[in-house]
């Protein structure tokens, strides 16, 4: 079996989370999405487990924080500076935050951050590796 990761997330409404998640391309896997659950696929080695609340408390009885606090931030690359761009939008214009830190712009790098309707927090980036100075 290949190495994966899977982030599993409290959410408080299932099919909002669904679609700010498909929204931001992000596919659904139907073969482990049920009414408590829902499989949203990344890539090949990077999936969100959305779970709601009454579905998270049964892995765990540590409490769900509220949207105002972060315990990590979740970040993703993306191909282009017009793919962040349009990650952050598709975020805004599905429930979510838009720029909730400033714009990081550092040339051969950008980045926007933004949360989920949850306020789980997510970081879109591009690199450009060939401005990388080499070692």
């Amino acid at each position: 079996m290949s190495r994966t990761i899977t982030v599993s997330l409290p959410v408080a409404d299932l099919e909002t989370s669904k679609a700010f998640y498909t929204a931001l391309g992000f596919v659904n896997n139907p073969q482990f999405t049920d009414d408590t659950a829902a499989f949203m696929v990344w890539s090949e080695s990077i999936n969100v487990m959305l779970l709601t609340h009454a579905k998270w408390r049964t892995f765990t009885t540590r409490p769900i924080p509220p949207k105002t606090s972060s315990e990590v931030a979740l970040n993703v690359s993306c191909e282009s500076r017009e793919d962040v761009d349009a990650m952050n939008k598709a975020a805004f214009e599905n429930g979510g935050t838009a720029d909730i830190n400033p714009i990081e712009e550092h040339g051969f790098m950008y980045g926007r951050d933004f949360t989920d309707p949850d306020g789980h927090v997510w970081g879109a980036m591009w690199m450009d590796m060939s401005a990388m100075p080499s070692s």
